[in-house]
């Protein structure tokens, strides 16, 4: 059986043809922090890719783990390389949140981890927690990094087991607001180091 569509073949023999886009994701590095000040991905650097071979890449964030109590996780983009990471991005923020002891939750937006044209980090976790047993996981996805054209939107899913012993799953979306094409990313806590976590890298296509 073959099927075609607009005069391209889908499907031939039963087989879908190599040319035609899956959405299937492909693990492209994988990096595990051990008292590290940063976790980065840079377009060419150590077999990373982040440039128009995929039209979105998706960061998975696994048990991150920090040094110091009560900070916040964040990213930064950089349009040379990883010399400097101070793309100007706006975002929106919202949580909702509930304590171990079931006697407080919220579902709010968190000012304080928006910006506006801000250049700084772009806050996605906030007030994890460094007891033995408390992390946190997510996904960061970023759209058409390599775009000369368009800003680079990027959407965040994560949940925190904060200091205070409440789980945390936090909202954040916006873009960074540059027409050069976003070739590194750059991950950390506000205060100490990443004790432990893994982040892998997927681009998604092909």
């Amino acid at each position: 059986m073959t099927v075609v569509s607009g005069g391209t073949t889908l499907i031939d023999n039963g087989t879908l043809d190599a040319a035609v886009p899956t959405g299937k994701m492909t693990l492209i590095k994988t990096l595990t922090a051990s008292s590290s000040d940063t976790l980065s991905f840079i377009d060419g650097t150590d077999s990373v890719v982040l440039d128009d071979t995929y039209d979105s890449y998706v960061f998975k964030l696994i048990n991150i783990h920090p040094e110091t109590d009560n900070v916040h996780f964040s990213f930064n983009l950089s349009i040379d390389g990883g010399s400097n990471y101070n793309v100007a991005k706006t975002s929106t923020d919202f949580f909702s949140a509930h304590d171990e002891g079931d006697s407080n939750t919220y579902l709010d937006y968190d000012t304080a981890q928006d910006l506006a044209q801000g250049t700084g980090e772009q806050e996605i976790s906030d007030a994890s927690g460094n007891d033995a047993d408390q992390n946190l996981c997510g996904t960061l996805t970023l759209y058409n990094p390599s775009s000369t054209t368009f800003v680079k939107h990027f959407i965040s899913k994560v949940d925190t087991m904060q200091f205070h012993n409440y789980s945390r799953c936090e909202f954040t979306a916006g873009y960074g607001n540059t027409t050069s094409a976003v070739n590194a990313i750059r991950f950390k806590f506000n205060s100490g180091n990443i004790d432990s976590g893994v982040i892998k890298l997927y681009g998604i296509g092909g």
